[in-house]
């Protein structure tokens, strides 16, 4: 213990020899860190946002339906509506919400055009939980019950169909007997999605209403179950698709939206190699620090092996005033990024570039996301590959030749 105090005790003392060198290397430090933490919260905000859309964008976390629906996505592929243990298990804690759906493909006209849509019929107070769209009415209202005969478009498809609010439209699908079954809705209420392109895609009803229309009453097309975090759902997965008929398919969400699931982990790994990448840079300029701190203090070093201390006492003494160089520069950096992204955490208007991001599925508002496990991860990669950087240094200075390094001049 007396070793440790006398080697913490010069190791501090030395590293404040030549305190501008010590400063400058500091302050690359503590750039190095926050960028780090600041940009992997700002891409992580990104990433967030990209997929919390993505399953608002009806799938959720967990979606159950039959397994034909995903090639064939027509009424004939539509199953009961759920009970007995599958109905208890979605009304079990482990879920937080849950909704059934009736989803086919469309065709909507006005008087002034004819667009191909997806028609989901609805049970809107679960809907609300579950989907985003509900809380977005820009005009007019969601709908009431599933029984509803309104019609809920998007902004943009209003615009392509040239009509507006209160205006009747006519929409055509098939029944499972594959004839051509066709409805007259009343518009009732407008939404704004982050990504227009949805807009354009979805159009809402009453489940009731459109079970009647095709000839299908109590059957679905789709459960989608949504859990606590979406990057842990494997437990709820499970409990789903054990609960599920055996006939009926369950699959995750980063099943559902491969590209999402790929986007998740593409960030997972790119967040470490940026962190590895940064700190390379800068263990350039703390390897340089370090050797000459040593080259400055050869004789000094010389001397105290001359009095007996060993090699590796003197590589234990370098790394020591490594770890303090580090250490000084993580409490700063990390400090840095607290208190330039929780201020940033409301959201920052990246409008001008809103075209690209909603081609790569973001909206216009970015959200940085600083999370424990990347500040954590940034912290032990500087450790580390600090650790590492001194060793080099301080291996050379457990090599001098005392009687050498006493006569260098």
């Amino acid at each position: 213990m007396n070793l440790l105090r006398v080697l913490l005790t010069l190791s501090w003392r030395n590293l404040w020899r030549n305190h501008r060198r010590t400063l400058v290397m500091l302050a690359a430090i503590t750039t190095g860190v926050w960028a780090m933490i600041f940009m992997t919260a700002l891409m992580r905000g990104m990433v967030d946002d990209m997929i919390s859309d993505g399953i608002g964008n009806l799938p959720g976390h967990v979606q159950v339906h039959h397994p034909l629906f995903r090639d064939d996505p027509s009424i004939v592929n539509s199953f009961p509506r759920p009970e007995g243990r599958f109905l208890d298990t979605l009304n079990s804690p482990i879920v937080v919400a849950w909704t059934s759906r009736i989803r086919v493909p469309a065709v909507i006209s006005s008087e002034r055009d004819t667009r191909g849509v997806t028609l989901i019929g609805v049970d809107p107070e679960s809907e609300r939980r579950v989907s985003f769209e509900a809380d977005q009415i820009i005009d007019g209202r969601f709908l009431n019950q599933p029984s509803d005969k309104g019609l809920v478009v998007g902004a943009k498809l209003l615009e392509r169909l040239e009509t507006k609010m209160g205006r009747r439209l006519v929409v055509m699908s098939q029944d499972p007997e594959n004839n051509i079954v066709d409805r007259g809705f009343r518009i009732v209420g407008v939404y704004k999605a982050k990504l227009e392109a949805l807009e354009e895609t979805f159009v809402f009803t009453g489940r009731e209403v459109l079970e009647n229309m095709l000839g299908i009453p109590g059957k679905i097309s789709e459960v989608a179950v949504l859990g606590r975090d979406y990057r842990d759902i494997e437990s709820l997965y499970r409990t789903v698709a054990e609960a599920a008929d055996s006939d009926l398919e369950a699959l995750p969400w980063y099943e559902l939206d491969t590209y999402l699931g790929t986007m998740l982990n593409v960030m997972d790994g790119f967040v470490l190699v940026w962190m590895v990448v940064v700190f390379l840079a800068l263990s350039f300029g703390l390897a340089n620090t370090l050797s000459m701190a040593v080259f400055e203090r050869v004789r000094e070093i010389g001397l105290i092996q001359a009095l007996g201390m060993r090699p590796s006492a003197i590589i234990t003494q370098i790394l020591i005033e490594s770890f303090f160089l580090l250490a000084i520069g993580l409490v700063i950096g990390n400090l840095l990024a607290i208190l330039s992204i929780k201020p940033l955490e409301g959201g920052i208007d990246i409008s001008v570039v809103a075209k690209g991001m909603e081609m790569m599925g973001s909206g216009s508002i970015l959200y940085p996301a600083l999370k424990l496990p990347d500040m954590v991860m940034a912290n032990i990669v500087v450790i580390v590959l600090g650790f590492l950087t001194g060793l080099l240094p301080a291996w050379r200075a457990s090599r001098f030749d005392p009687v050498e390094a006493i006569n260098k001049t």
